[in-house]
């Protein structure tokens, strides 16, 4: 077994860029996962693991290698694992996984899907929420339409809570993300201001894909013309937004009310 002890390390450095740059992300189609709980969700959820990090004085050898019995495992000193880890709390434990394929033909869906779409969403902390909303409901997938962040930005990893390893996920552009759902009859209902019916008021116990925007500027115009429907949700305060993910979860759990929980 390895034992690595300076930061210094090329190995080690690889993988600080992993944990600072989307590019060096997409060059080797890994990046990194914090804490036991959520590397056993992502092995649930099928992704491969490379290699396994361990720290001692927290996480015994037998506890690493137990995780994933097929990876490499290193043993890291204090110095290294905080070089690495974004949080304190993750069991002195850290893995390098593939990233798995985000295309729209990859998506196994049901006979009657629920779908959700956010277009654009810029806040790791917001797509980590749509994430967990979405693992919380059960829904078929969760599609970013022109994405802004790099799905395994370390943010969205932590924020998620594991549920970016629990859900099925997809990006496109909103067209290739329109087209594909018209393919696939699946109705899709935008959440605007414009032209819109109360979201209460429409039936989501067909094949149904829920839309959302950014809070700064909602959902673009080519969204609105095309959906089905353009659904609100009533606002009886001052302002005339909430935060997406709350917005997105009102919104599914409407539709989970619907199709009987």
């Amino acid at each position: 077994m390895k034992q690595i002890s300076s930061v210094q390390n090329p190995f080690i450095k690889s993988l600080v860029l992993l944990q600072e740059k989307a590019k060096a992300r997409k060059q080797t189609g890994t990046f990194l996962i914090e804490g036991q709980r959520e590397i056993s969700i992502a092995i649930k959820g099928g992704y491969q693991i490379e290699t396994v990090l361990f720290l001692p004085e927290i996480c015994t050898e037998k506890e690493a290698h137990q995780l994933d019995p097929n990876a490499e495992l290193i043993e890291i000193n204090k110095e290294v694992f905080q070089k690495l880890a974004y949080r304190d709390t993750t069991e002195g434990i850290l893995a390098v996984a593939k990233t798995k394929s985000t295309l729209l033909s990859d998506l196994q869906l049901s006979e009657n899907p629920l779908i959700l779409v956010a277009e654009a969403p810029e806040k790791p902390g917001n797509i980590g929420a749509l994430l967990r909303t979405a693992d919380a409901a059960n829904l078929d997938a969760v599609i970013i339409a022109n994405p802004k962040s790099d799905l395994y930005n370390p943010n969205i990893v932590r924020s998620s809570v594991g549920c970016l390893f629990t859900n099925q996920i997809a990006t496109g552009s909103t067209a290739e993300i329109i087209a594909f759902l018209t393919e696939k009859n699946i109705h899709f209902y935008c959440a605007t201001l414009q032209n819109s019916n109360g979201y209460h008021l429409e039936n989501y116990t067909t094949p149904t894909a829920l839309v959302v925007g950014t809070e700064a500027t909602g959902l673009t115009q080519e969204w609105r013309d095309a959906a089905t429907q353009n659904i609100i949700i009533p606002m009886q305060g001052e302002i005339d937004s909430m935060n997406v993910s709350v917005a997105a979860a009102i919104l599914i759990f409407e539709a989970k009310r619907q199709r009987g929980f």
